[in-house]
């Protein structure tokens, strides 16, 4: 018997699938997963049946509900006429005029509102104001002549022009001499009042999908992007503006998709780490030959903390040993299962060099967003995330916008970030000037006071000058949460966290010398999961710690534990700056007993371990009667002569031991410094070779930590 899908039967009948979805499961007890769910052509063809029998009785009560709607608006617009009668001829002229000044009618109980608030100041109300004021603009909010003003702050012993901006608390002193009450408004609740606006159902209107294409670097992401924007990024005389602003746009059926650019999963997880949820879709791309690798399972990871829907894209089918069942297979062991197995994941093979599939996979992707009814307001104050940014010598600053909700036009005061600006160029991804752009368009503008960090988020402002206020008082801001950071979860403090509510869920990133330490970890970790809080390995892999690990730990607030391996010096600067908890260890139980010991409160180190010093073997000696001698180059810190040493090959810990001698030149030596060689020897080991680390450490004794 055959079939139909959910999407094909919901293009016939004209709606769109979740509508249709909702509609079998309540009206027809259909069940069904998704848009890709199948049907019997026996249940389509009653389905349509009565579909069209609804639609026919629909269409009467529809005609009837719009002769009532007519009827109503004219009662209401005869009431209104009515009223005015009966108002005075100067008060109804002053209505008129307030009318005239607004951008939708509204109605007489809106006119007699609005005299309410002008007569509040007459009757001494509070007038609201930022931490500056111009003198003008305090003689405009107290309705007072500006030479009043400023004889008033004569009098109160300031001395101040007619442009002259002044602070809260002389504005203050003024206004009570005209008995006004000020009150301070801070600059933030402006973006606060604009983040919380709630969007009116009938304001919000279709908006294209913005997709991110991820997974490993040598799956083919570029070419697919490539074959889908129909350009090289090879070729100089196409795709170099699309490269440089970052985003780009293709129709698809006469539907619009905002692609994200971006270098893979690390731009997309320090987007998730500022709060700046950009992406509805993400097609992830695995080669059909080479199956899931190390950056596939991150970009995995990725898109579950960031709860995004994907599509998978087994590309390179052209190739001879493709084989997409095995990617399917691998996407199980990570809890992906494709929707021909059953699953919910749609995985469509393609080729990227033959444009095999290319426009299902298109059609896939606008599918899912459909889904996702994706809506926004263009009639608002336009905000939303920078893509990219940087310093350009002819232009300034330049900065790769992608809009999220309102109209973003050239003229317009934004405030991004700790940065300002008036936009005084617009650029579309086709490196056209513009005047004007919507919601999930991306933009290339110009005008910024600085180069913002990728990731920020912008919102249009009225002006330039409170543009300027808000930028200053967020920089204040970071500058003393600077002095006061934010202490992220660590395992010292995690039992008190957990008692203060702020920890329901554990994340732990684990990474050891062999998968099999991984798998044991995993498992014996989330074994210690409680009532109180939850433990969770949101990633584990094979390898040394790296910046890229820190940043997911960043992003999701999770630990990182090292089992036989140690940081790079590139993971070791972005823990510091992050203030990720990065702890290492040689033996399995110690890890279990350190997690399990600070859920139950019970932790209290009585050894810190201080790195020294590293150096890097340059050169190989072997002596019959001494043994194997390093020549090293202390890389930072210092190598000292009685301290412990760690070798390290290629991010795995190979030996823990102590120095046999340490020597500078032909002498003796108790320590040597970074920008130094040095002769080394390590006790009972000659299996050193060029390329080793060799790190210096002491264990420092700390005071127990009552929790």
């Amino acid at each position: 018997m055959s079939k139909i899908r959910v999407y094909e039967l919901a293009k016939e009948l004209g709606v769109s699938s979740k509508d249709l979805i909702n509609i079998l499961m309540d009206q027809f007890s259909v069940e069904v997963k998704n848009h890709m769910s199948v049907i019997e052509n026996e249940d389509a063809e009653l389905i349509k049946e009565l579909l069209s029998n609804k639609g026919e009785a629909v269409t009467k009560d529809e005609e009837e509900t719009s002769n009532k709607t007519s009827n109503e608006t004219v009662e209401k617009q005869e009431n209104i006429v009515q009223e005015y009668e009966e108002m005075t001829f100067k008060e109804a002229d002053k209505a008129s005029k307030k009318n005239k000044k607004r951008k939708k009618k509204g109605s007489l109980d809106e006119i007699h509102e609005e005299d309410e608030k002008d007569s509040s100041k007459e009757n001494g109300d509070i007038i609201e104001i930022g931490n500056t004021i111009t003198v003008k603009e305090l003689a405009e909010k107290l309705e007072k002549p500006t030479n009043e003003v400023i004889k008033t702050l004569i009098f109160t012993g300031v001395m101040a022009a007619i442009n002259q901006e002044i602070d809260f608390e002389t504005a203050q002193k003024v206004a009570e001499k005209f008995e006004v009450v000020l009150e301070r408004k801070e600059e933030e609740a402006v973006l606060e009042e604009v983040e919380e606006e709630i969007e009116l159902e009938e304001n919000l209107e279709k908006r294209p999908p913005i997709v991110t294409v991820m997974g490993h670097v040598d799956h083919g992401k570029t070419s697919l992007l490539d074959a889908i924007r129909k350009a090289k990024v090879t070729e100089s005389e196409a795709g170099g503006i699309t490269q440089h602003i970052g985003a780009y746009t293709v129709n698809v059926n006469g539907e619009k998709v905002t692609f994200l650019d971006t270098p893979g999963h690390e731009a997309f997880t320090a987007m998730r780490a500022r709060g700046a949820q950009v992406t509805d879709v993400v097609i992830l791309v695995v080669a059909a030959d080479d199956g899931i690798m190390p950056q596939t399972v991150e970009a995995i990871n990725h898109c579950k903390a960031a709860n995004v829907p994907m599509v998978v894209a087994i590309n390179k089918m052209d190739r001879p040993g493709a084989n997409p069942d095995r990617v399917k297979q691998e996407l199980t062991e990570h809890g992906l299962v494709a929707e021909d197995w059953g699953g919910d994941v749609v995985c469509v093979p393609v080729s990227a060099k033959t444009h095999e599939n290319l426009d299902t996979l298109l059609e896939m992707v606008v599918l899912t967003a459909e889904m996702l009814e994706l809506k926004a307001n263009p009639n608002r104050n336009a905000k939303g995330t920078v893509v990219e940014a940087k310093l350009d010598k002819g232009r300034g600053a330049v900065a790769s916008l992608l809009i999220q909700s309102g109209t973003l036009r050239a003229g317009d005061a934004i405030v991004v970030g700790s940065t300002y600006g008036r936009i005084r160029a617009m650029f579309d991804d086709k490196g056209r000037k513009i005047k004007s752009a919507g919601p999930s368009i991306p933009v290339e503008i110009l005008g910024l006071s600085d180069v913002p960090a990728a990731g920020d988020r912008f919102h249009m402002v009225k002006d330039e000058k409170t543009a300027r206020q808000m930028a200053e008082t967020r920089k204040e801001k970071e500058r003393q949460e600077g002095f006061n950071s934010s202490h992220r979860v660590s395992l010292e403090d995690l039992y008190s966290q957990i008692k203060e509510g702020k920890v329901k869920e554990l994340s732990i990133i684990v990474k050891a010398d062999v998968q099999g330490s991984v798998e044991a970890i995993k498992a014996s970790l989330e074994k210690l999961s409680t009532d109180d809080v939850k433990v969770r390995v949101i990633h584990g892999a094979v390898g040394a710690i790296s910046e890229t690990d820190v940043t997911l730990a960043t992003a999701s607030n999770a630990i990182l534990i090292g089992f036989n391996v140690r940081p790079n010096e590139n993971a070791i600067t972005a823990a510091e700056k992050e203030k990720v908890d990065i702890k290492t260890y040689r033996v399995i139980y110690d890890a279990i007993e350190d997690v399990k010991s600070a859920m139950i409160g019970m932790l209290e180190p009585e050894y810190k371990e201080v790195v020294l010093g590293s150096a890097e073997i340059r050169q190989i000696y072997k002596l019959s009667s001494v043994g194997t001698i390093a020549g090293c180059y202390v890389l930072k810190g210092k190598i000292v002569r009685n301290a412990e040493i760690r070798l390290v090959r290629e991010g795995i810990v190979i030996l823990e031991s102590k120095l046999s001698s340490l020597k500078r030149f032909k002498d003796d030596a108790k320590e040597v410094n970074a920008g130094y060689e040095c002769g080394l020897s390590i006790e009972k080991f000659n299996d050193l070779k060029e390329g080793d680390i060799i790190e210096a450490f002491a264990m420092e004794t700390i005071a127990r930590k009552e929790l």
